[in-house]
Formats: C-alpha cells, sequence, structure tokens
C-alpha cells in the first residue's frame, strides 16, 4: 500500500487552467499566460525601439548635411531615391539587381525568336486600321456612276469589300469549300486574332526592356573596369535607354 502511494506522488499532475466563468462569457476567452506572455514581449520590443530612437534624434547634429537628404524622398514612410525612379522603371531595377548579363540576352534572344515567330503567322497585316491607300475607278458618263456596283467590279461578295487583305474573287469562292461560320464562331475568331496582336504587342515592348536593361548592364561593366579613367557622361540614362559615356582614347601599347 506504501509503495502504491509513492508511485501516485511521483506522477506529474496535468495542470489545467480554468475556463472563462459563465458570468463572463460576453468578454470573450479567458487569456492565458502564454497569450500574456506574447503580448508582453511584444509591448516591450515596442518600447526599446521607441527608446532607441529616441536616442538617436536627441544625439543628432542638427547642422549635419549629406546628398542623400536632397537626392532621396519619404514617399509612404519609406525613403526611395529620387534618380533611380526617374532614370529606371522597377521592372528594369527589379532585373538589374536580380539577373546578370548573360541571363539577360539569353531571354531576350528567346523574346524576339517568339516575336519573329508570331509575325511570320500574323504577317502585321490587320495591324494597322486604316490605310492612306487609294483605289480609283474611271467610269464614262453620269449613268454608270449612279449605277456602279463596287462589288460587281472587284468581282468578289459585298461582304468582303472592307477587307484589305485576301480578298477572293467570286470564282475562287465557287471552288473553295468554306466550312459552316456562324456568328458566335466568327466573333471567336476576331477574339483570338485581337488576342494574337495583343500578345505580340506586349512580346515587343518585353524585348525593348530586355535591351534596355542588357545596354546598361554593359555599361556598368564597362565602368566597373580596372585601369580605366573616369569617362565623360554624354547622355544620362534614362527609362528609354541606356547612359551614354565617352573614354579618352589610349593608344595600346
Amino acid at each position: 500500500m506504501s509503495s502504491w502511494k509513492k508511485a501516485a506522488k511521483s506522477v506529474q499532475k496535468t495542470h489545467r487552467e480554468r475556463h472563462q466563468p459563465e458570468s463572463r462569457q460576453h468578454l470573450g476567452l479567458l487569456e492565458k499566460k502564454k497569450d500574456y506572455k506574447l503580448r508582453a514581449n511584444d509591448y516591450h520590443e515596442k518600447q526599446s525601439t521607441l527608446k532607441l530612437l529616441r536616442k538617436r534624434v536627441l544625439n543628432k547634429n542638427p547642422d549635419e548635411f549629406h546628398f542623400h537628404m536632397i537626392n532621396s524622398k519619404i514617399k509612404n514612410g519609406v525613403h526611395r531615391e529620387k534618380n533611380k525612379s526617374d532614370r529606371h522603371t522597377p521592372e528594369q531595377m527589379k532585373l538589374m539587381e536580380t539577373q546578370d548579363l548573360k541571363y539577360i540576352a539569353y531571354k531576350r534572344h528567346l523574346e524576339s525568336v517568339k516575336i519573329n515567330k508570331m509575325q511570320s503567322q500574323l504577317h502585321m497585316l490587320d495591324a494597322v486600321n486604316e490605310t492612306k491607300n487609294k483605289h480609283i475607278f474611271f467610269v464614262d458618263d453620269g449613268d454608270e456612276i449612279r449605277n456602279f456596283d463596287l462589288a460587281k467590279r472587284l468581282d468578289t461578295h459585298p461582304d468582303l469589300i472592307d477587307r484589305k487583305i485576301n480578298r477572293p474573287r467570286l470564282s475562287k469562292l465557287q471552288e473553295m469549300r468554306l466550312p459552316d461560320i456562324d456568328d458566335k464562331m466568327l466573333a471567336k475568331l476576331e477574339q483570338q486574332k485581337h488576342m494574337a496582336y495583343v500578345e505580340l504587342r506586349k512580346r515587343v515592348d518585353r524585348e525593348r526592356e530586355l535591351m534596355i536593361v542588357q545596354q546598361k548592364l554593359e555599361a556598368r561593366r564597362a565602368l566597373r573596369r580596372k585601369g580605366m579613367e573616369k569617362p565623360e557622361v554624354v547622355r544620362q540614362g534614362s527609362k528609354e535607354g541606356a547612359p551614354i559615356y565617352k573614354w579618352k582614347f589610349q593608344r595600346s601599347r
């Protein structure tokens, strides 16, 4: 019996925290110690940060000046460089910070290949909605002008008159085996063609961005070469182009 009592004493008793009393249920869950520790640690961390910032402000020299004070600005509580936002787009800055020159050249090559492939398929024939070309017909008298039938003169179907390309004649239309296309299918084809041109335009813009980033990276690499004098700045870099530098000519030995 005594051994049983000793064994019972050695067993660790499970600690259970009481729940929220029924009379206080409207106040929500009862805060436990682990919840209090998290809240207390967060409070003390914020207080120590405020204390450190207050100390830095008191020890700051009011006459101190640095060029970064005029070359940066605060936007949404964050310091941002003025010249970086003016000379590079966010996409260009991200690429220049994360990728190297070989990768940029490789991605630009892939984009150019895809652009050439899409241009060969679309032919860029419907990219321009308006054309300056004119087709002039000569008639003999006024009666022929009043009775002039453009579809008959062009020997094509009236629905194909507005087309600028691929306007077959009636003889060719009779020989062709055309599928049954309703208005829904025609609208779907027009939408697919429109999306193809939208994708082509985006790829062209992407290839141009990669070209600008590649030129900027090449300029940075040239500036980091050892033994080279500081070049003259011909044109500052911008969103539309890389900077241009002019080095003094040195005769190689």
